[in-house]
Formats: C-alpha cells, structure tokens, sequence
C-alpha cells in the first residue's frame, strides 16, 4: 500500500420532506432516497478535487462489485476504518450512475438499529448527509485545494451528520422537496439571497 494513501471522506447534504415520510410509512415498503452522492471536478468544503476520470472508475467498479450484488452497505456515521462495520449498517445503495460531472445513486435506509436512527431522525427534520469513504493519495494542485489521485478506492458510502461537500440532491422516490444546502453556513447564504430576489 502506498504511504502516501490515507482515508478520504466527504459529505453530501440531503433532507426529505414530511410529505416524502408520510408516503414511504404509508406504503409500508422500503425507505429509498436518491440524488447526489459524489461529485467531480468540484473543490469541496475539504478542499479536495476529484478528476472525473477517476471518480467514473470507481463508480463504475463499486456499482459491478457491490451494488450489482446487493452489498453496497453503508454505516452511520464515519468510523475511523476502511471496512464497513455491519453492526453499524444503515443503508444500502440499490442504483448508481453517472450523469454529467454527479455520481447519482438510490440508497435504500434500511430497517437495522443504525437504519433506524436514520429513519427517526429525518422524520424529526433533522438535515443529515451522505458521505463517500475511500482510500487514497491527494497531491496539492493549488492554495488550499489537493487533487485526489490515481491510487483512489471508493469503499462505500455513509450517513453523517457533518456535511462538506457542495450540492448533493437526495430524495424519496416518490415526491418530496429538493433543498439545497450545503452546509449550516452555506444554507444561512442561500436563505438570505433567497430572500432578496
């Protein structure tokens, strides 16, 4: 393994609306949400930058090795590890594609306890993220920005509270508002130029 590689993670914003709640309760089947999971060739709030070249790669890869095969499980929260934790699995990525520089996916919330949490606290309106977790060497390609590197492996892709990289679009299968926020601040300046057009 190369010294230089080390865990990589970064955020995506998602909320759902009551209404998307309400529908999924009703229809008693699984909890699906979909949208942006990771994008390329966009500085994130980490000041890292993935080539789309690379980022296509393993997409490509995690959706053959993993979502194909109904095992591209994710935990809550980040852990300080490149394996996935099963006792902390809280959802499951049914469907990934790339569309323009954005790897989309649907992600089903699943019924464990770490699901569950999930599940509770976006009923509660609570704004959570998604995050992807590799491994891999970043190279500094500017002030405050690192250009993520060929030795890149995605693991998967987590719930977490701490969002940080910009526009990621999650959303209940079936309807729901599209928020945008980014992050606390990023959702302070949307609100506040939203309230001057």
């Amino acid at each position: 393994m190369n010294n230089n590689k080390r865990l990589l993670v970064d955020c995506m914003s998602f909320e759902i609306s009551k209404d998307v709640i309400n529908e999924a309760m009703r229809r008693g089947g699984p909890f699906v949400v979909k949208g942006v999971l990771q994008r390329a060739e966009a500085k994130n709030q980490n000041g890292r930058v993935y080539p789309k070249g690379i980022l296509a790669r393993e997409a490509a890869a995690y959706k053959s090795n993993f979502v194909a095969q109904r095992r591209a499980l994710g935990e809550l929260d980040h852990p300080e590890s490149p394996v996935v934790n099963l006792k902390n699995v809280c959802c499951n990525v049914t469907e990934l594609w790339f569309e323009g520089d954005d790897v989309k996916g649907n992600m089903e919330i699943l019924s464990t306890p770490s699901g569950n949490i999930v599940r509770e606290l976006i009923k509660n309106n609570i704004r959570l993220g998604v995050s992807s977790r590799g491994m891999g060497s970043v190279k500094q390609v500017g002030e405050n920005t690192v250009e993520v590197q060929d030795d890149f492996n995605l693991i998967c892709f987590d719930i977490v509270s701490n969002p940080s990289t910009h526009g990621a679009f999650i959303n209940e299968n079936t309807g729901g508002q599209i928020i945008t926020p980014y992050s606390r601040i990023d959702s302070l300046i949307y609100d506040f130029l939203g309230e001057l057009k």
